[in-house]
């Protein structure tokens, strides 16, 4: 596994792995233009905080992406690369850049019935505040 910079990467792998991981529950993605666009034209977009996790064949196997108000917009793990520490490394390698920024915390949302994504997020130190 090594880790790319967006600029290495495809941009339609990244949307068609969003996809497959989404469609196994707890979010969704539109289509490439709808994702795209207005992912790299936001004023919080910043390269440098999507973070990729690709096989040797520089196919993604997970990503994660923040905005630079430290908020965790995306973070997916390809079916066939769960659940071997790989999301956990992600975040980690999230919270580290966001830390390096000077950010305190980090901000994300999580559907009320993703329980597993709930805890996944406290073993990470992460707890939910009232909105």
């Amino acid at each position: 596994m090594e880790w790319l910079p967006l600029w290495r990467s495809r941009p339609a792998d990244l949307h068609r792995l969003l996809v497959l991981a989404y469609g196994e529950g707890g979010g969704a993605v539109g289509s490439f233009d709808q994702w795209w666009w207005p992912l790299v034209d936001d004023t919080e977009f910043d390269p440098a905080l999507v973070i990729i996790a690709a096989n040797a064949d520089q196919e993604p196997l997970g990503l994660v992406q923040c905005w630079s108000s430290s908020f965790v917009k995306d973070i997916v793990v390809h079916p066939d690369a769960q659940n071997r520490g790989l999301g956990s490394a992600l975040l980690t390698c999230a919270f580290s850049l966001l830390r390096e920024r000077g950010h305190l915390h980090a901000d994300l949302k999580v559907e009320r019935a993703n329980r597993a994504a709930q805890r996944f997020y406290a073993r990470h130190g992460m707890f939910e505040v009232e909105s």
